[in-house]
């Protein structure tokens, strides 16, 4: 019975249920399964001696003071900082949202601006739970004056950054253009939260929580984004190559 249950279910599941869809959803259970097991090891110590090693291979030997490479790349890191800092985020938000609307894409961006409005919120109230400590084995390359866990940064550009990246995905009828999009706010993502390993404001396990986090919550906003469209309340996805 239970057998045949499950083969009724596969079926449906082939005939009604992209594909894509069912990979974004196991993206997203694996994501949050990730944080809630990384949390947990944070809150225990767990991350710590990994942490510390981490962090520590980004200086200099016997100068704790000084990142590893030279200055300029010090000040490179300083520049992929500031792309997930609340200034640049906000401008790439509107900037998109601007986009939309000029396309008369209203409902976009609405949706986008609630989507990234609400990771912001969900980063916040998370600092707040956890209220790590900021990194002290070495000076802060940046100003800070949040808690630690998660990174705000990597969690904020993992939200607007492959959000707006599923968005104009969405907008683009060629699949390579698709695969372009996503790419550079992947790398994008990725860039921001190393540079906050490499300033010293962040454990790793702080960023790799920030990652996971992020990645859950654009998840989540791609399904309902395709959610919508099928209801009609959201512009649909442009036709693929």
């Amino acid at each position: 019975m239970k057998t045949s249950t499950l083969i009724v279910a596969a079926r449906w599941a082939r005939h009604n249920v992209e594909f894509g869809t069912l990979l974004v959803l196991a993206i997203t259970v694996a994501g949050f399964w990730g944080f809630a097991e990384l949390a947990e090891a944070v809150v225990q110590g767990s991350t710590h001696d990994l942490d510390r090693d981490v962090l520590l291979l980004m200086r200099t030997q016997g100068e704790l003071d000084n990142p590893i490479g030279p200055p300029w790349v010090e000040e490179v890191f300083r520049d992929l900082t500031a792309a997930g800092g609340i200034a640049i985020l906000t401008l790439a938000t509107l900037a998109v949202a601007t986009f939309f609307l000029l396309q008369g894409k209203r409902s976009s961006a609405i949706y986008l601006l609630v989507a990234v409005g609400g990771g912001l919120l969900i980063s916040s109230l998370a600092k707040g739970l956890f209220d790590r400590p900021r990194p002290d084995l070495v000076p802060h390359g940046s100003f800070v004056h949040t808690a630690s866990f998660p990174s705000g940064h990597s969690m904020m550009a993992a939200v607007v950054y492959l959000t707006l990246g599923v968005l104009v995905a969405r907008t683009l009828p060629h699949r390579r253009l698709k695969v372009f999009v996503l790419l550079l706010a992947t790398l994008t993502t990725l860039s921001v939260g190393v540079s906050r390993v490499y300033l010293g404001v962040h454990w790793p396990s702080d960023v790799l929580a920030g990652w996971l986090a992020g990645a859950v919550w654009a998840s989540l906003c791609m399904m309902g984004a395709r959610f919508l469209a099928r209801r009609g309340n959201v512009e649909a996805e442009a036709g693929r190559d």
